[in-house]
């Protein structure tokens, strides 16, 4: 599948100053963070233009019941959180949430019968965005899977920075640090002396905004292998405009454990794997065919998901596609690109021809097979290495990937990245 819309998805932000809070006061606001990196946050995209049977939700699936629901925001901190199933078992429950400090996974049980999952003891936490995937399977062996977000609530006039992926990964050498501001930034000069991004063994690294809520970070060339990347963001108490103010003081790291590219030829249907410039493996593809066509030039894996969820109705393509279980899923833009893992085109379609929606499509089987090219190449990926693409041509408007689609900032010259610093 491919999410080939190149529409922009930003997420709403919140945050007003003032000193001497009271203690209690300031740890309720420690986390402010409604726009996070596409990656996680944003819908599914793309899916194969032939040999799907648009399966109906399964009775299994209407079963699990989430709260809060789908979609909500103002969630109050503290409040409600389970997961429950009518019928069957519940097989696994993933809880991710997005704020301040990253992208962290929540710890939860599921109860002894199968039919309940609640979190540790804690509640929900202010000013943070909870991504919660479930699979359940009922008596027969048959299998459901949910995907659900909502937002908890934030203080008026705190911002903070978002980032992904979280403290201590370790990445591709095409990794963009990339911020997302919860709140519209008017001083983003004030905002961008208070970020430092610094690297072992040193490089230059250059600043630039894409709007007043995202700034981005990376070297003139890809991020040599074994390099440490420290990310430094002293935003308490810093204005970033009328009443408006930071509340965030933390130190990020990551190591460069690789230097992997991944060459996608849409002409030639094939996907080649170069890790520190030694060929990996070749595998056959199916990319977007001629009415949808793949975005050209450079782009970085963002986030990797084992399932997911792609719907035609979040980027554009109407009711063409609802696949519940997407295999071995990587999200290369926030327009909804993907490689992934697909089980329902034929085999001949792979290596021949490219019938997709604009993602890049491998052979899988329902479920995700092991084995399979769809996850070898998973296992072989991590976030932050890179995906080219070339030669893919079409009646669609695809062209080049723009530079805010994903962390597409690869495909700027080094003197249109530093054109964007607020300092210059």
């Amino acid at each position: 599948m491919t999410g080939g819309t190149q529409r922009s998805v930003k997420d709403p932000a919140e945050p007003a100053p003032g000193r001497g809070r009271p203690r209690a006061r300031r740890r309720r606001i420690r986390f402010a963070a409604l726009a996070a990196l596409a990656a996680l946050l944003l819908p599914a995209g793309c899916s194969s233009s032939e040999g799907f049977d648009g399966d109906k939700p399964r009775s299994l699936k209407e079963a699990i019941r989430i709260v809060p629901h789908d979609g909500a925001r103002g969630v109050r901190a503290g409040g409600r959180f389970e997961v429950e199933v009518r019928t069957g078992h519940l097989e696994r429950v993933e809880v991710v949430r997005t704020g301040d400090a990253g992208r962290q996974r929540v710890a939860g049980r599921i109860s002894p019968d199968g039919r309940v999952w609640r979190p540790a003891p804690g509640g929900l936490a202010p000013g943070v965005r909870y991504t919660v995937d479930v699979v359940a399977r009922d008596d027969a062996g048959h299998r459901a899977v949910r995907h659900v977000t909502f937002t908890t609530s934030v203080p008026p006039g705190a911002f903070v920075g978002v980032f992904h992926p979280e403290d201590r990964t370790t990445v591709g050498a095409g990794l963009i640090v990339s911020l997302e501001f919860s709140r519209p930034i008017a001083d983003r000069a004030a905002v961008q002396r208070a970020i430092s991004v610094t690297a072992r063994p040193s490089v230059e690294i250059a600043p630039h905004w894409f709007g007043n809520r995202r700034l981005d970070f990376r070297p003139r060339k890809h991020w040599r292998s074994g390099t440490d990347i420290a990310v430094r963001l002293r935003l308490r108490g810093i204005r970033g405009g009328p009443h408006t103010y930071g509340i965030q003081s933390k130190t990020v790291h990551y190591h460069v454990g690789r230097d992997q590219t991944a060459t996608v030829d849409a002409a030639r249907h094939t996907l080649t794997v170069r890790r520190n410039g030694r060929v990996l493996a070749t595998y056959p593809v199916t990319a977007g065919d001629a009415k949808n066509p793949t975005y050209n030039g450079t782009m970085v894996i963002l986030e990797r998901r084992t399932v997911t969820r792609m719907n035609g109705h979040t980027v554009g393509f109407g009711g063409a596609y609802d696949i519940k279980d997407v295999p071995h899923a990587m999200r290369l833009t926030r327009s909804g690109t993907f490689v992934h893992g697909n089980y329902w085109a034929g085999a001949r379609v792979f290596g021949t021809r490219n019938t997709s929606h604009g993602c890049v499509g491998l052979r899988d089987t329902r479920g995700g097979g092991r084995g399979t090219p769809a996850d070898r190449l998973f296992r072989q990926s991590i976030v932050g290495d890179i995906v080219q693409v070339r030669h893919s041509r079409g009646r669609g408007p695809a062209g080049t990937v723009a530079p805010d689609n994903g962390l597409g900032g690869w495909n700027m010259t080094w003197q249109q990245w530093k054109r964007g610093s607020a300092l210059r």
